[in-house]
């Protein structure tokens, strides 16, 4: 999710409770993650060129971002054992689920966040042991919801790995009550016999606001086969409205002001979906954005063709 987390309060990876300060500058914006985690550490020529290179893969095409994500995984994994090198990996990994740049991409991402934890920096401080926890935690969420292999035999990733398994057994149960921009008030769990899509967002967010089309033509096409797609912003009406408005999206925006919904589903990175089936049983979620393809197979799992 963008990795998340630099421009917001929302654009942090929480996986160890006890841990809640990690990488404020990941998610959203990950090439700020990238300059203010290297400052304690002098980049080598090869290190800046690929930190460098990282910075732009949101402006390439994204056939030719996803060659050049796994091309820089296999040059990050061979650089020299280095505090920068877990630090590169994981800015990669931070970018690497922005939309579908194939399986063997994210593979080789997440091969090469395992190998920069093997031998990890020492951390010396709350801080860098926050952001070192974040990284596996990071590492948890490719295996789990990218479905890719990780071989890491560290406590620490598993504990990343059980958290996200309480996480989710949560959401499975979660119910909320919100209102939207017209003044109706929507509650999860009334909804029973509807296919669900939750999709937590905000307008500073470069990679919602690309996804909100596809989810518009979505919501367009299957509306009438029972699918409802609730977007979740915790920012005030006067910034949201006129954002909408702009970009006429037809699908209800709900407000959630003081983050309650987006505490409620463990939301501290964005964009996040989840699909609710028409029994009200979680059946699939994205940790990032999402192609119109990957929401069509998201939404497969919840019936709907």
């Amino acid at each position: 999710m963008i990795i998340h987390l630099s421009n917001s309060r929302a654009a942090t990876f929480l996986y160890l409770a006890s841990l809640c300060l990690a990488a404020a500058t990941v998610f959203i914006v990950s090439p700020r993650l990238l300059s203010a985690q290297t400052r304690a550490d002098v980049l080598t020529p090869q290190e800046k060129t690929i930190a460098d290179q990282i910075k732009g893969l949101r402006q390439l095409p994204d056939d030719v971002r996803a060659r050049t994500t796994k091309e820089f995984a296999l040059s990050i994994r061979q650089l020299p054992l280095t505090p920068n090198k877990l630090r590169l990996a994981k800015a990669l990994a931070n970018l690497s689920t922005e939309g579908d740049f194939g399986h063997d991409t994210l593979q080789e991402v997440a091969t090469t966040l395992a190998d920069g934890l093997r031998n990890p920096p020492v951390a010396h401080n709350k801080r860098e042991q926050a952001d070192l926890d974040d990284s596996y935690g990071w590492l948890a969420q490719l295996v789990r919801y990218e479905h890719v292999q990780a071989s890491l035999d560290a406590p620490q990733f598993a504990a990343a790995l059980a958290k996200l398994e309480t996480d989710d057994e949560h959401r499975r149960h979660a119910d909320f009550t919100l209102t939207d921009l017209h003044g109706r008030t929507w509650n999860l769990k009334s909804l029973h016999g509807k296919v669900v899509l939750l999709n937590f967002w905000a307008t500073w967010c470069p990679p919602c606001r690309k996804e909100m089309p596809d989810l518009d033509a979505l919501y367009q096409r299957f509306k009438d086969q029972g699918l409802i797609i609730l977007a979740i912003s915790d920012e005030p009406p006067a910034k949201v409205t006129p954002f909408i408005t702009q970009r006429n999206i037809s699908y209800p925006i709900l407000l959630d002001p003081k983050r309650k919904v987006n505490d409620e589903f463990q939301v501290f990175g964005i964009p996040k979906s989840f699909v609710y089936d028409r029994d009200g049983k979680l059946v699939a979620q994205s940790i990032d954005m999402r192609t119109q393809k990957q929401f069509l197979e998201m939404l497969g799992q919840a019936g709907l063709q």
